[in-house]
C-alpha cells in the first residue's frame, strides 16, 4: 500500500501534469490536494486552470469563484473567473470580476488586456447578425472603431500619468536642492559660529533672532523633512514609471490586433 502524500505533494503531482496539459490527472491531484486542504486557495485556482484547459468553463468558474473567496487578494482568482466567465459569453460578469480585481490593482496588466478583449467581445456580440459580412462590413467597422476609441482612451490616461510622473520627478529634484542647501547652512554654522552667539533666520518677509541650538535644530529638523520627502515621491516616481510602462505595452498590444 503507497504511502499517502501530503497536500503539497499532490500539488507538485498536479503542476507536473498541468504542464503536460494532463487537465484530468491535474484536476484529480488537485482534487486530493483540497481534501487535505480545503481552505488553500491556490489548490482551487490550480483546479481552475485545469478545468479551463479541458475547456469545462462550468467548473472553471466554480474553482475560481471559491479561490476568491478564500482569498479575496488574490488577483489571479479574479483573471481565472474573468477568463472563464468570457470564454461562457457572460460578458457582464465578467467586466464586472475584472472591475473587482483592478480595485485591489489597478495596473494590473493581465486583468486590463483581459478587460479590453471583454468590451471588444460584448460589442462585436451586440452588433447585427450577419454570418457572411464581407471585410468591410458594419459590423467589421465598428469593432474598429471599438478598438480606436480604446486607444484614444489610453493615449488620454497615458498623457495624464505623464504629466504627473513630470511632476513628481521636478519635486524630488526640488527635495534634493532643499536638502543640499540646508546641509551646507548647517555646516557653516557649525564651522563658524556667530561670535554673539545670535543668528537671524527669515521667515516671511521678516527675520527672527535666534540662538545656535534654535537654528541648527530648525536646520536639521528641515534637512530630514526634505530626505522624507524625497523618498515619498522616490517611491511614487517608480510607480508612475511603471504605471506609463504599462499603458505604452496596452496601446501597443491594442493597436496590432
Amino acid at each position: 500500500m503507497s504511502e499517502k502524500k501530503t497536500a503539497e505533494e499532490y500539488k507538485a503531482l498536479g503542476n507536473e501534469a498541468f504542464s503536460k496539459k494532463d487537465f484530468k490527472t491535474a484536476i484529480e491531484f488537485y482534487s486530493k490536494a483540497i481534501l487535505q486542504e480545503p481552505k488553500n486557495h491556490i489548490f482551487f485556482s490550480n483546479r481552475s486552470a485545469s478545468h479551463a484547459g479541458l475547456q469545462d468553463w462550468e467548473s472553471a468558474i466554480t474553482d475560481a469563484k471559491e479561490c476568491i473567496r478564500l482569498n479575496p487578494e488574490f488577483i489571479k482568482g479574479y483573471y481565472r473567473l474573468a477568463t472563464a466567465q468570457l470564454e461562457s459569453k457572460q460578458y457582464d460578469a465578467a467586466e464586472a470580476t475584472i472591475k473587482q480585481g483592478l480595485g485591489i490593482d489597478a495596473n494590473h496588466g493581465q486583468l486590463t488586456r483581459l478587460l479590453r478583449n471583454v468590451k471588444l467581445n460584448k460589442k462585436a456580440a451586440a452588433a447585427p447578425s450577419a454570418p457572411s459580412l464581407p471585410q468591410g462590413s458594419n459590423a467589421a467597422r465598428q469593432l474598429d472603431t471599438a478598438t480606436m476609441r480604446e486607444i484614444h482612451d489610453l493615449k488620454v490616461q497615458y498623457g495624464a500619468t505623464a504629466r504627473e510622473y513630470n511632476t513628481v520627478r521636478a519635486n524630488l529634484m526640488k527635495a534634493a536642492k532643499e536638502e543640499k542647501m540646508y546641509g551646507i547652512t548647517l555646516n557653516e554654522v557649525k564651522e563658524n559660529p556667530s561670535a554673539t552667539g545670535d543668528y537671524y533666520r527669515s521667515v516671511g518677509k521678516l527675520f527672527m533672532r535666534q540662538t545656535q541650538p534654535e537654528i541648527l535644530d530648525h536646520l536639521e529638523t528641515n534637512i530630514e523633512s526634505q530626505k522624507k520627502k524625497q523618498q515619498e515621491l522616490s517611491g511614487k516616481s517608480d510607480y508612475l514609471e511603471k504605471r506609463l510602462k504599462s499603458q505604452q505595452m496596452n496601446m501597443k498590444e491594442l493597436a496590432q490586433q
